[in-house]
C-alpha cells in the first residue's frame, strides 16, 4: 500500500469563549441572553453538556463543572420545591465553581433574583426555546465541530455525484480549472485553491471553504467568478465528506504509473486515511471527465466491487485454464 500524508500542521482548539459559542450557534440553537455579559470571557473546554441536577441537590462529587450546564423541566420543577432562602443558596455554590455558563431550556427562564446572583458571579444565563434533549444532542454536535482537529489544504474540493473529491496538484496543473469543468458537467463546487478539512469523532473528514472565499473560483485569464451566479444554487455545497483525493501529476510521463490500478493508494490527515489517485496532465486529455470517472469508480469501490482486483482473477483463471488445457 502506498501511503501519503498531508504536510499542513494540525490544529486542535483546546476551548471556545462562551461568548464565541454564542455568536455562532445562537440561531441554531435558539439562544438568547437573559443575564448579563458578564461571563462570556469565560472558556468552554469539553466538547459536552451536563445537567447541574445532583449539584443544584448539593452533592458536587464528580461534578463537571468545565461542560457547559444545561436546566430543563427537572432542575426548574427542583428548585421550585425550595424556599427562596434555599434557591440562592443552591445557586450560589453552583456559580462558586466557575461553570462556562447556565442555559434554560423550554423558553423558560429562573427567576430575577437567582440571575442576579448568576450575574454577581460572572457567569452568563442564556435561554433557548428547544426541548432539553433535543438542544442538548444540537449543543454536543455543534461542539463537536468547534473542539474537532483541523487543518487548511491547497487545492479545490468539488461533489461529484455524492462523492466528496479532493483535487490537489503543482501550480499550473489545472484544479480550477478541472473543477470548472466538472460544475459544468452538473458537479456543486465546495471550496477553491483552500479547504478547511476537520477531523470528526476519528471516523470522516468534513472540508469546508473559507467563508470570504466561499462561492468563488479564481481562474487564470478570466480572474475571480461567483459560481451560484453563473451555474445556479444547485452548484455549491457549503460542506461535504472527504471521500477521495485527486492528485493531479505533470511531472510524471503516463509509462511511469500502474495501467491496472490494483496497488492501494492513500493520503492520511488527521490519523484518517483516504483512498488516493494521480491523474498525469496530459495534453489532450480531459481531466474533468477522468475525476468524474474516478469518483464513480470509488462510490462502485466502496459497494465492494474492485474493478482491478475483479480484472486480475479474471485473468489468472484463464492463464491457468490455458495452462490446464
Amino acid at each position: 500500500m502506498d501511503r501519503r500524508s498531508s504536510t499542513s500542521k494540525v490544529r486542535q482548539p483546546a476551548h471556545i469563549s462562551v461568548g464565541d459559542f454564542f455568536k455562532l450557534h445562537r440561531e441554531e440553537l435558539q439562544l438568547s441572553l437573559i443575564g448579563s455579559e458578564g461571563g462570556f470571557a469565560r472558556q468552554v473546554s469539553e466538547p459536552t453538556i451536563n445537567r447541574p441536577g445532583l449539584a443544584l441537590a448539593g452533592f458536587y462529587d464528580y461534578f463537571a463543572c468545565r461542560r457547559i450546564q444545561v436546566v430543563g423541566n427537572q432542575e426548574l420543577a427542583w428548585l421550585e420545591s425550595r424556599s427562596p432562602e434555599e434557591q440562592r443558596r443552591s445557586m450560589s455554590e453552583l456559580c462558586s465553581h466557575d461553570s462556562p455558563c447556565l442555559i434554560v431550556c423550554r423558553g423558560k427562564s429562573l427567576p430575577p433574583e437567582l440571575i442576579s446572583v448568576a450575574d454577581a458571579a460572572g457567569m452568563s444565563v442564556f435561554q433557548t426555546s428547544m426541548n432539553t434533549m433535543k438542544f442538548i444532542n444540537a449543543a454536543t454536535i455543534r461542539l463537536e465541530w468547534d473542539f474537532a482537529p483541523n487543518v487548511s489544504e491547497h487545492g479545490s474540493m468539488v461533489d461529484v455525484k455524492g462523492i466528496g473529491i479532493l483535487v490537489k496538484g503543482g501550480s499550473g496543473t489545472g484544479k480550477s480549472e478541472t473543477v470548472l469543468g466538472l460544475i459544468e458537467r452538473g458537479h456543486s463546487l465546495v471550496a477553491d485553491d483552500l479547504v478547511h478539512l476537520r477531523a470528526l469523532e476519528g471516523r470522516e473528514i468534513i472540508g469546508t471553504a473559507p467563508e470570504q472565499g466561499r462561492y468563488y473560483m479564481e481562474i487564470r485569464g478570466l480572474g475571480v467568478i461567483n459560481i451560484p451566479a453563473l451555474f445556479g444554487i444547485g452548484a455549491m455545497r457549503l460542506e461535504k465528506r472527504l471521500d477521495l483525493v485527486v492528485v493531479l501529476r505533470n511531472d510524471i510521463e503516463l509509462k511511469d504509473f500502474e495501467r491496472v490500478g490494483s496497488e492501494t493508494k492513500t493520503w492520511s490527515a488527521m490519523g484518517i486515511e483516504i483512498p488516493l489517485v494521480e491523474i498525469p496532465v496530459v495534453a489532450g486529455r480531459n481531466i474533468a471527465q477522468l475525476v468524474e470517472v474516478a469518483a464513480l469508480d470509488q462510490k462502485l469501490r466502496s459497494l465492494g466491487h474492485n474493478s482491478a482486483v475483479e480484472f486480475n482473477k479474471n485473468l489468472m483463471k484463464l492463464m491457468e485454464k490455458r495452462r490446464i488445457s
